[in-house]
């Protein structure tokens, strides 16, 4: 499980993950049975990337998030806990199992009750949504052969003043050449050029964990194409 950047010197990395101010034993906690659960995988968020996480949320004011690809429940964790009372965050998975972990440390941190989750595929799930509802902030991190498709149902569905976060869009630095570029580093660079010629919305990746782009409106408010 990656706990910071893996293209910067370690010594950096490990810096920046032990000075985000993120401190929260139920969430060291989940990152400990993750980790021993699925050894295998490395999805999770990094520290100082949920710690972000939470401070844009607070940020953009958000009453209302999205999160598409969940895992075992950090980055919600972080996203809910920044909403205010009231607030609600729909989170969009496919596997049952990891997200049932999620389900029981949203209990224990008293967050359930804000949190919705869906097990179906994410465009399925924008797609049924009601006709004009809104949200403030959203946050993809799931598959990435689908990063346009997911970008382009949720850019109309953001409300104004709303913002986009988007995960794993530096690749390992691959992105940028710094190795023979995989299957997964071709989509990622197809996703990172078609945010950056649209002329709705306005972006920036920020060199955090694996890159993150954060994305708005190229003007106040979102614009459709109609």
């Amino acid at each position: 499980m990656a706990h910071a950047s893996a293209f910067l010197d370690p010594r950096i990395s490990a810096y920046l993950a032990s000075h985000a101010k993120l401190s929260d034993p139920l969430l060291e906690e989940l990152v400990d049975e993750t980790r021993h659960t699925y050894p295998e995988l490395d999805l999770q968020v990094s520290p100082d990337e949920g710690a972000l996480l939470r401070l844009l949320v607070r940020l953009c004011g958000a009453g209302r998030a999205i999160e598409v690809g969940t895992f075992t429940g950090y980055s919600s964790l972080c996203i809910a806990r920044a909403l205010p009372p009231g607030g609600r965050l729909l989170c969009c998975d496919v596997n049952e199992e990891w997200t049932s972990m999620a389900r029981r440390y949203w209990e224990r941190a008293g967050l359930a009750d804000r949190i919705e989750l869906r097990l179906a595929p994410a465009l399925e799930t924008i797609a049924l949504l009601p006709v004009g509802l809104l949200f403030d902030f959203a946050f993809i991190d799931a598959e990435k052969s689908e990063y346009i498709a997911y970008y382009e149902a949720l850019v109309p569905r953001m409300a104004k003043g709303g913002l986009i976060a988007v995960d794993n869009v530096l690749r390992r630095g691959w992105v940028a050449g710094t190795a023979e570029p995989d299957a997964r580093t071709v989509v990622m660079r197809e996703f990172n050029e078609h945010v950056l010629v649209d002329a709705r919305t306005e972006s920036v990746i920020v060199p955090i964990a694996d890159g993150l782009t954060l994305i708005t409106a190229a003007e106040p408010g979102w614009r459709s194409e109609d």
